[in-house]
């Protein structure tokens, strides 16, 4: 294995399989000693997920103006207190997805705004409702997602998990041009505007901080993270990663489970001796 490079000026996680633990739980106390070392050296964090902002937020209570977000697969970037940049699917494109999920009751739908998320009463279960709360912390009942009032990120489809390949290359060839299908995982899939994802938003971070990708350190373990890992000059994938994301990191860490992603911080940003 090649020598890892030391102390990258900026630093992205994807949070679930990666950053968090299967219990959703991370060694706060740890970060907090990292992040510290990380901002002695200049060092920006930068939390990337497919989530929405507002449950993200909630993991880091206290510190979360002194990080970067990029949401919604990079559909909404923010740094500290400042929103840098919000997506805007086009009305019409909005309409045709909701047309095409509608012909498949299979699909459960979350239409994700910038200022909440919407499921339709009657087209998805409370059950499904409940679930989706964990992870859309804004999170509305409509009567009609062609109603919603909002600027809209991105669609959130959850399919069965052993179809997701079925509905992944039917959302390909019935979208092409209007939206870009990722898969996270789980029978999850999100549509997004073209060229609007991780990368996208780290892009734009970059820009504003005057980085270099090649001082970028990423970690991922999902479809949705290879877009970011290959625009980082260190790329890492957890052990518990999909073959394809392993596949296109230079170097592999330990599981999400085992701390994957802070045994390689800590290495990257010693305490000093």
């Amino acid at each position: 294995m090649e020598n890892r490079p030391k102390s990258p000026r900026l630093v992205a996680v994807d949070m679930d399989g990666t950053f968090l633990r299967s219990d959703n739980t991370y060694n706060q106390d740890r970060f907090v000693g990292i992040l510290k070392r990380m901002k002695e050296q200049n060092a920006k964090f930068v939390v990337a997920s497919g989530n929405q902002y507002y449950q993200l937020q909630d993991f880091f209570l206290d510190i979360e103006d002194e990080i970067a977000f990029i949401a919604e697969n990079g559909a909404f970037v923010k740094d500290g207190k400042e929103r840098i940049f919000a997506a805007d699917m086009p009305h019409s494109t909005v309409e045709q997805v909701i047309d095409l999920c509608r012909k498949y009751p299979q699909i459960n739908t979350i239409l994700c705004g910038v200022n909440s998320a919407y499921c339709q009463k009657g087209t998805v279960s409370q059950a499904f409702f409940d679930v989706a709360s964990l992870y859309y912390h804004r999170l509305a009942w409509v009567d009609d997602l062609k109603a919603v009032d909002d600027q809209i990120l991105k669609f959130a489809l959850e399919v069965p998990e052993e179809r997701t390949m079925e509905f992944y290359t039917l959302l390909c060839q019935n979208l092409e041009g209007l939206v870009e299908p990722t898969a996270s995982g789980h029978g999850c899939i999100d549509l997004i505007i073209p060229g609007c994802h991780k990368a996208s938003g780290l892009e734009r971070l970059c820009k504003r901080w005057q980085i270099d990708p090649q001082d970028l350190a990423a970690f991922g373990d999902s479809g949705n993270d290879i877009e970011m890992l290959q625009y980082c000059g260190q790329s890492y994938a957890m052990a518990n990663a999909d073959d394809r994301v392993k596949q296109t990191a230079r170097f592999l860490c330990a599981s999400n489970d085992e701390d994957g992603v802070l045994e390689i911080l800590d290495q990257l940003y010693p305490k000093k001796q």
